[in-house]
């Protein structure tokens, strides 16, 4: 199936490389895909949530979105599925960081990114902090396809991931109090 698919996200990659990357953005995009590693920013920011009353809410479904997320996408879905990396596969691809995990699908990054910002659009106190955490979301999963290391539906279905862990929690958790 992966072979199928790649055949036709590999001419988009190789064409983000050659159209779309410019020798001033890579360091700003390694950089803010980095703060993705092991989910690292959104854990940071649930935990900052915690601290104030009016934010505790969404750091603790955060958290567990992020949990969620984790297992599905990173314990089950990667080992199980095995997609091999895109440079590997596309010739005259560069990959610009490798990633401490071997498979592809889903995009972890982009789950972690998802998983927060979906649970945080609907429990932070404005709705403009919402909107911008779901547009962070989404510059993190370009990133990824920048930076080579993910083809277009590994960042789709950790997208996808992302939100249905922030989903659940939210209904399983979602009536609960949080401090």
């Amino acid at each position: 199936m992966f072979g199928f698919l790649s055949q036709y996200e590999g001419p988009i990659l190789l064409w983000i490389q050659n159209w779309l990357r410019f020798d001033w953005l890579n360091g700003p995009v390694v950089a803010f895909s980095k703060l993705g590693n092991a989910g690292m920013l959104w854990l940071v920011l649930c935990a900052v949530f915690l601290l104030f009353r009016r934010t505790r809410r969404a750091g603790a479904l955060g958290l567990a979105a992020l949990a969620m997320g984790f297992l599905l996408c990173n314990g089950l879905l990667k080992p199980l599925l095995h997609r091999t990396r895109p440079w590997l596969v596309v010739e005259g691809l560069k990959h610009m960081v490798v990633p401490g995990d071997v498979h592809s699908f889903p995009s972890g990054h982009t789950c972690a990114a998802f998983a927060a910002a979906w649970t945080w659009r609907r429990q932070l106190p404005r709705r403009w902090m919402g909107r911008l955490a779901v547009f962070v979301a989404v510059l993190m999963g370009l990133s990824r396809l920048y930076l080579g290391v993910h083809f277009p539906t590994d960042v789709l279905a950790g997208a996808l991931v992302g939100m249905f862990s922030a989903w659940i929690m939210g209904k399983v958790l979602g009536g609960r109090k949080f401090g």
